[in-house]
């Protein structure tokens, strides 16, 4: 199953600890959509967005168990459509938290956002929103 990762589970080695090896990693965004940073990471419908991130393949068992997590439970299962870096688009899901339970903030959980986006070299640009949004928590 291909999955889009916009968040802390962009991270292979993170993943790795949860005993999931995903292949096929690549960078890639998905348009129509914004990142907003409240407790944990989430995408949220914004017109002329870019939400970039890391689409892999994993076993559908392992995204269940993923999700199934404290603190990621309420996030569902959305198909996107991800545009790599190459030009590719391909079909894949995104698993969003609902606006409503979008709150608070995290100023530490972004920063740890920041450092795994800037290892994957996501833009600069992006890069920046990530920064402000820690900032201006």
């Amino acid at each position: 199953m291909r999955v889009f990762f916009y968040g802390l589970f962009m991270d292979q080695g993170l993943l790795a600890t949860k005993g999931i090896k995903p292949t096929d990693a690549s960078v890639g965004f998905v348009d129509g959509y914004g990142l907003r940073i409240g407790e944990r990471a989430t995408l949220v419908r914004r017109r002329n967005g870019r939400a970039f991130g890391a689409m892999m393949d994993i076993a559908p068992i392992e995204a269940m168990e993923l999700y199934a997590e404290d603190g990621v439970a309420d996030y569902l299962p959305e198909p996107v459509t991800v545009e790599l870096m190459d030009g590719t688009k391909v079909k894949a899901t995104c698993y969003n938290l609902p606006n409503a339970k979008v709150t608070g903030t995290n100023k530490d959980y972004a920063e740890s956002l920041l450092q795994v986006a800037g290892r994957l070299g996501l833009p600069d640009s992006y890069l920046d929103e990530i920064r402000q949004a820690k900032d201006s928590q």
